[in-house]
């Protein structure tokens, strides 16, 4: 018997059961990071109001902020035209949602002509990982 809320029909997962879920900053706008989603994440994002996400390399739920207390509140959740993206608007507590330390997955950006670009750190690290995962 299929437990699946009604909405959840609309939600195209891939072969192996997963989304993407792009993370936005609710307030700026601001892209913060991808990750992955499965049903049980996305259901439990619904209803909780707590970002969860799927480790691909860990092979579980992930909570974001478990470990470093960085949570995300969900203050919208969107599915794309096709079906096959989730986006979250959230409240990024502590302003970090990189491992890195940095507020955003997206610091580095490509500079220079075509044929000799290379990727440039272009945002500081807020907090110091070692600091953040204990």
């Amino acid at each position: 018997m299929n437990t699946d809320p009604a909405w959840m029909a609309d939600v195209a997962f891939d072969d192996n059961g997963l989304i993407p879920a792009i993370a936005q900053d609710a307030e700026n706008g601001q892209i913060l990071m991808v990750a992955w989603m499965n049903r049980e994440a996305l259901a439990e994002t619904a209803a909780t109001g707590r970002a969860v996400y799927w480790s691909r390399s860990r092979q579980r739920l992930w909570r974001k902020g478990e470990e470093s207390g960085h949570t995300q509140t969900v203050h919208d959740l969107r599915l794309d035209c096709d079906g096959d993206v989730v986006l979250l608007k959230v409240h990024q507590e502590g302003g970090i949602a990189c491992h890195t330390g940095r507020a955003s997955c997206f610091f580095r950006r490509l500079e220079g002509p075509a044929g000799s670009a290379s990727w440039v750190t272009v945002d500081p690290v807020l907090k110091d990982p070692e600091h953040i995962y204990k």
